[in-house]
């Protein structure tokens, strides 16, 4: 979960859309890192409300592009009505649900990436 905060980076970026910061921060923070390719990234850009996801390729079949582009009007729905926590939580707990649904759960458990917000 990746939340963009300051208006200083987007004076830099003028011109990049929030797809391609999205994009670009999966791979540096190697959210494609994991052994079964199923990383997900919510990107955030408080700035304009945007919320976009980028899911590692693992996930293609499993989860349809029109799935997480609901979830992303959903929360900026919310955000639009000042409802960032429970936006945020609401989403957060369809993507594990999708997950969970979809993906086969490996023996030894455990996360292989951090679930700690990042700012940027």
């Amino acid at each position: 979960f990746v939340v963009e905060t300051s208006l200083a980076p987007m004076q830099l970026l003028r011109g990049v859309t929030a797809r391609d910061r999205a994009l670009d921060v999966f791979s540096a923070q190697r959210v494609w890192d994991t052994e079964e390719n199923s990383g997900v990234l919510v990107y955030v850009l408080l700035a304009d409300r945007d919320v976009e996801i980028v899911a590692d390729r693992g996930l293609n079949g499993r989860v349809s592009p029109e799935e997480w582009e609901s979830i992303c009007r959903r929360m900026e729905r919310a955000f639009g009505k000042r409802e960032f926590g429970a936006g945020t939580l609401a989403a957060i707990a369809e993507i594990g649900g999708l997950l969970a649904d979809r993906l086969p759960i490996r023996a030894e458990g455990g996360n292989e990436l951090p679930d700690r917000p990042v700012l940027l």
